[in-house]
């Protein structure tokens, strides 16, 4: 389907801006070309690091995925990724929280899994922060801006890469993406809507959300759409407590997301989930169900919609649909 965005012939003049050592794997050679397209976007390929190792070709593909994803949050919050998959979220959703408060309800959602992996923030980086950020080890934290004394701790780890951005992006801002193929690329606009945070989706049951679950609900949906499908997350308070990602059946990504919470020792009781699409059977709700959620966010859509709703009216659980789809593949 032709759009004005998507032009018939597309010329790119790609600027090389970095050798990378190798790519994914230590025999594939790599280097980092800069998007003519986007030039002054905030984000790895504009961003000043300030201390560390020379970045690898995983490294730029994982905190592309967590500062992406911190983005998309207007409330403090910190995202950590592993293998370009978040395994914690968490947001300010209290004035009592600090942003190291934040930091350590998103570790407390995957802390094994954090080990390695890439810290995002959308505040600027404080020292208490930064001393927490050293307990663990960590191959990137990425911010708009740290202070002298966040750097002068973070010092004290000299490998860990360090990336300044300047500011945020703006995560509903439209532009082309680009995935190569044999022989070819796939070119699509970016994926920047979501659930509008003073709008509410249908409400597709008989019980309607409280307060408090609308609010996990479109913060649990905002984290979906950056998790690889079949992609579930499950949401307590603001934060992320179990991560189901990446697998061929939606049913197997809730199990696994409930198994990762009781590994990290969390409670899924009064918890709410979210799936970045609909579910094709009612399966998925009955395991949010013995799992202890009771609000479920899913775009809709399926032939069996109705499975679902009967399902979740069934243990009076609140279930919204968006109709809006986040595949991410």
């Amino acid at each position: 389907m032709d759009a004005p965005e998507l032009p018939e012939k597309l010329s790119l003049e790609l600027q090389r801006i970095a050798a990378l050592r190798y790519g994914e794997n230590p025999h594939q050679a790599a280097a980092l070309y800069k998007n003519p397209l986007e030039p002054d976007r905030p984000g790895v390929a504009n961003a000043k690091q300030v201390q560390g190792k020379e970045l690898s070709y995983n490294n730029i593909l994982d905190a592309d995925a967590a500062f992406e994803c911190v983005a998309e949050f207007s409330e403090p919050a910190v995202v950590i990724v592993k293998h370009t998959n978040p395994c914690g979220v968490a947001v300010c959703q209290g004035e009592t929280l600090t942003l190291v408060d934040v930091y350590k309800r998103a570790l407390a959602c995957d802390p094994v899994s954090t080990f390695g992996g890439i810290v995002a923030l959308n505040r600027e980086l404080d020292e208490e922060t930064a001393q927490e950020l050293t307990k663990i080890f960590l191959e990137v934290v990425i911010v708009p801006s740290a202070s002298d004394a966040a750097l002068k701790v973070l010092a004290a780890k000299p490998n860990v890469r360090v990336l300044l951005t300047g500011s945020m992006p703006d995560a509903k801002a439209s532009a082309l993406t680009f995935r190569s193929i044999a022989g070819g690329f796939l070119v699509q606009s970016r994926d920047s809507i979501n659930v509008n945070k003073e709008e509410k989706p249908k409400v597709a049951t008989k019980r309607e959300p409280t307060k408090e679950e609308w609010k996990d609900l479109k913060f649990a949906f905002e984290v979906v759409k950056h998790v690889k499908s079949n992609a579930i997350v499950y949401v307590k308070d603001g934060a992320t407590v179990g991560i189901g990602a990446g697998q061929m059946s939606r049913v197997i990504s809730a199990k696994i997301a409930a198994m990762k919470a009781a590994d990290a020792g969390l409670t899924l009781r009064g918890s709410v989930m979210a799936s970045d699409a609909f579910f094709p059977f009612r399966d998925t709700v009955d395991t949010a169900h013995e799992a202890g959620a009771t609000a479920i966010v899913q775009p809709g859509g399926s032939l069996k919609d109705k499975d679902s709703i009967d399902a979740a009216d069934e243990h009076s659980m609140a279930m919204v649909m968006t109709g809006v789809r986040h595949f991410r593949h």
